[in-house]
């Protein structure tokens, strides 16, 4: 518990709003695709500083080729089991994405950045993915291109993942925030947007719980709201709308943790989505309380 305890302190909410800041901007591939490469070397350049292997996931798409970026620390006793922790770098045509998705990704950076002194029995894998977004503004089914290649590629090659955890838009919150849910949801949502929402499947369901005893064992400041969908989520689609749908559909155990996003950020897309808007001491609870899943998950063993 002390060890864990000191992990958990070494989160920094400066860390993450730097991140945020030097992210914070349209990341588009065609409004901005200058700037969503220089997303992508940022995101390369900062994991590999700490040491980790890198792996570029390259993912095609009208001609272009964009990037999936895949840092990994092999785990001690059990290496072919992987630990992932994903988020998505692309931004709409017309946001500057702190919320959606800097911040996931800055919390995916200073993950890495606090887990890599220590050891693991598994493996794990931090995954800035490209192409989350969705091709054409009229079919919400045409995003999560480069989260779909991946899981593809995940299970043709047979990889044993024992938990995906997915950081989409996670800075949103506070008091004053008026909270909305769409219609069908079976637990009861808050008026008040001061909470994470933890989404699984019924095979995610032990990710699920695991995150929230996480956050209560560690006294962690993270009011979660707990949600289990059955199948993968057919029928309730917003709990489909980013990176861990597509491992729900190939078998993986996946969890999103999300500010639900339209459900409360009136900045959803559009010019308003900026670093000023956000609350760091949120985010900074939402790193810890991943830490601490990722440390349980992934089977800590020594520094």
């Amino acid at each position: 518990m002390e060890l864990m305890q000191e992990i958990l302190g070494e989160v920094s909410q400066e860390q993450l709003a730097t991140h945020i800041q030097a992210l914070e901007g349209v990341r588009h591939p065609t409004a901005a695709a200058a700037a969503l490469d220089r997303a992508a070397d940022y995101i390369q350049d900062f994991l590999q500083s700490l040491g980790y292997r890198i792996t570029e996931h390259c993912v095609g798409e009208n001609g272009c080729t964009y990037l999936n970026i895949v840092a990994s620390r092999w785990g001690l006793d059990e290496p072919q089991g992987r630990v992932m922790v994903v988020a998505h770098y692309d931004t709409v045509s017309t946001s500057p994405g702190a919320d959606d998705n800097a911040s996931g990704v800055a919390v995916l950076l200073e993950l890495a950045r606090v887990l890599k002194p220590y050891q693991f029995d598994s493996s794990l894998e931090f995954v800035a993915v490209t192409l989350e977004e969705n091709a054409r503004e009229d079919d919400p089914g045409s995003g999560l291109r480069g989260s779909t290649a991946l899981a593809q590629y995940a299970q043709e090659r047979g990889w044993d993942i024992k938990g995906v955890v997915v950081l989409e838009s996670v800075a949103y919150a506070g008091p004053d925030v008026q909270q909305n849910a769409p219609a069908g949801v079976p637990v009861e949502v808050p008026k008040t947007g001061d909470f994470l929402t933890v989404i699984g499947n019924d095979k995610s369901a032990g990710l699920v719980k695991a995150f929230n005893e996480g956050v209560q064992r560690n006294s962690i400041s993270l009011p979660c709201v707990c949600l289990v969908v059955p199948g993968n989520g057919e029928v309730l689609p917003d709990t489909r709308r980013s990176d861990h749908a597509p491992f729900w559909d190939r078998g993986y155990q996946a969890i999103m943790l999300t500010d639900t996003t339209n459900f409360r950020n009136p900045n959803y897309h559009n010019a308003g989505d900026t670093f000023e808007t956000l609350n760091m001491s949120f985010a900074t609870d939402v790193c810890k309380g991943t830490a601490a899943m990722v440390i349980e998950v992934a089977g800590l063993v020594s520094q």
